[in-house]
């Protein structure tokens, strides 16, 4: 008698604990556990580029995170096999040659990831789960088609009706391997940038992939660093490694799941008490709830189009940290260099290109895709679209006057000297932020000037002008 086998298709779901693909009604004998890289993510998006849209600090952090959870499932009788290709082809193939009993994935928010999913449904017995969700989709209190337009009418609904479930444990043992391959090739013949690739020491922050790393970050953040206690108001920084919780990494590749950290909020608050900061931690986990909600019912339209357009000069620029906006560059630098930057930086990088310099959008989600080592598609593709107010909840007045975001956020400079030294001679305050007007031989003009920045320096201005006078008197 041939024995049952199974196949579990790992996507964004790298880890052992909380992992509902790894818990079964009736056990197979046999578990095949299967990670695909798509070869297309190799592959550049942009028209006339080689920049692939997986860039070098993101593969790296995948490896890592596959290196890792291969050693967890070998400890429980189990093991991983890596390929590289086509993924509905790779995963049809092996449930073939395996005459699997079924296969088992969880259902994702990507329009490519959904459409190789129901390749694999056309010539397998699929089963599609629930994974890292807050809130799965039988608990809404709402039909999928209808999700709310807006995040707030989303959050007041499922705040209202839902509960969100403890994670599920890790299991202690696995169904034993079937007669297949097993490993995967090393990161170098993949890409050789990314094996070489080390992020640039500045960013004070090292980020590691794997379950490991991605819960010693959460037991530190919120136990040694106190971390809820403040969230709320130390989230828009810019440098340090505690200013923000730093989980994201870990979340996108499913090191980590929502629950986990919404449990682990909910052990501290029982310690320290619960407030509006601790609780903001939560609201950000179900904000990207929704945004995976929302790429579920996008579809193709969330990435705005079938092709992503020529780089402009204006685009090349923003990219290279070759604007002239000092906050703008150590931020774009700071991302090419590491692969991560803040919300607050995003969102100002990101009003600039569209706002500012005028440039589509979809370029700017396309080298976000190249460059975060948090990227995920919902998440990315739907900020972005927020921005430029072409999303679910569209408005056209979302807009970031980048010296005021500057002198609000980094008023020292500090930041932007951080990653552009040659602004440290300069005075120590706004100065740094418009070296063209304070050192104009030194510094060329940005490469954009808009009305807003000139009607807020002028009144600036003006204001410092009269606690000058006032202080006279």
């Amino acid at each position: 008698m041939n024995s049952t086998t199974d196949i579990v298709w790992l996507q964004d779901d790298l880890r052992i604990a909380d992992n509902p693909l790894l818990h079964f009604v009736s056990p197979p004998e046999q578990l095949l556990c299967l990670y695909v890289l798509d070869q297309r993510w190799l592959e550049s998006a942009m028209t006339g580029e080689n920049t692939p849209r997986l860039g070098p600090a993101r593969l790296r952090f995948l490896w890592q995170s596959l290196m890792e959870l291969r050693g967890e499932l070998l400890q429980r009788g189990s093991d991983l096999l890596v390929r590289i290709g086509d993924p509905a082809e790779v995963v049809i193939e092996m449930a073939y040659s395996l005459n699997a009993r079924e296969v088992r994935v969880a259902a994702h928010s990507g329009y490519e990831e959904s459409q190789q999913i129901a390749r694999v449904a056309d010539h397998a017995t699929l089963l599609r789960i629930e994974s890292g969700y807050l809130i799965d989709a039988d608990q809404l209190p709402f039909e999928s088609g209808n999700l709310p337009p807006s995040f707030s009418a989303y959050r007041r609904r499922v705040e209202k009706h839902c509960e969100i479930l403890a994670p599920k444990s890790a299991p202690i043992t696995l169904p034993s391997w079937p007669d297949a391959p097993r490993g995967f090739p090393p990161i170098k013949s993949v890409c050789e940038a990314s094996a070489a690739w080390q992020p640039d020491q500045r960013q004070g922050f090292a980020f590691v992939g794997g379950e490991s790393a991605g819960h010693r970050r959460l037991q530190h953040y919120l136990w040694k660093q106190n971390g809820p206690d403040s969230y709320k108001k130390t989230r828009n920084g810019l440098l340090g490694a505690n200013f923000s919780t730093r989980f994201s990494p870990w979340l996108a590749r499913g090191c980590l799941s929502a629950r986990q950290v919404h449990k682990e909020v909910k052990a501290w608050e029982a310690v320290h008490g619960s407030s509006e900061s601790s609780y903001w931690i939560v609201f950000e986990l179900l904000w990207r709830d929704y945004f995976h909600r929302a790429g579920q019912l996008e579809g193709a339209s969330l990435f705005g189009g079938e092709s992503l357009p020529e780089a402009s000069e204006a685009f090349n620029r923003w990219r290279n940290a070759e604007t002239g906006v000092p906050f703008i560059d150590a931020a774009m630098l700071e991302l090419k260099t590491t692969g991560w930057i803040s919300n607050r930086a995003r969102q100002n990088v990101a009003s600039f290109l569209v706002k500012d310099l005028g440039v589509d959008w979809r370029l700017g989600a396309g080298w976000f895709e190249h460059c975060l080592i948090d990227y995920d598609v919902a998440s990315n593709w739907g900020n972005w679209r927020y921005v430029a107010g072409v999303g679910r909840d569209p408005r056209q007045d979302r807009y970031f006057n980048v010296l005021k975001q500057a002198g609000h956020y980094d008023p020292k400079g500090l930041y932007v000297t951080h990653w552009l030294p040659e602004l440290a001679s300069l005075p120590v305050g706004l100065e740094r932020h418009q070296p063209w007007r304070v050192a104009p031989t030194e510094f060329d003009a940005p490469c954009v000037l808009p009305d807003e920045w000139q009607r807020w320096l002028i009144d600036t201005a003006e204001l410092h002008a009269t606690e000058l006078q006032e202080t006279d008197e």
